[in-house]
């Protein structure tokens, strides 16, 4: 299974990017993932399940440690995906 994840942590600083999204984007750009695409108000990373499910629980402590206050999180199934690198049997 092929999963994308969209996110976003607040609070939002307009004249330079707060520690927290640099931690967010230094984790997503050194991880085992097949697209990252990271932006000043949204961040997107596609990859298997078990490399995107594994950046979730990083990304939650790396940018709660470095001052986010609010994370925002959407997790999508990709459309065809075949195949399930997830682990789980279902459920």
């Amino acid at each position: 299974m092929r999963l994308r994840l969209e996110f976003t942590t607040e609070p939002f600083d307009l004249d330079r990017p707060p520690a927290h999204a640099e931690a967010a984007r230094e984790l997503v750009l050194s991880a085992p993932l097949d697209s990252v695409d990271v932006g000043p108000f949204g961040n997107t990373v596609e990859g298997g399940a078990d490399e995107v499910i594994e950046v979730v629980g990083g990304l939650l402590r790396r940018a709660l440690a470095s001052g986010a206050t609010r994370i925002s999180l959407q997790v999508n199934a990709l459309p065809g995906a075949g195949g399930d690198d997830s682990g789980g049997g279902g459920g």
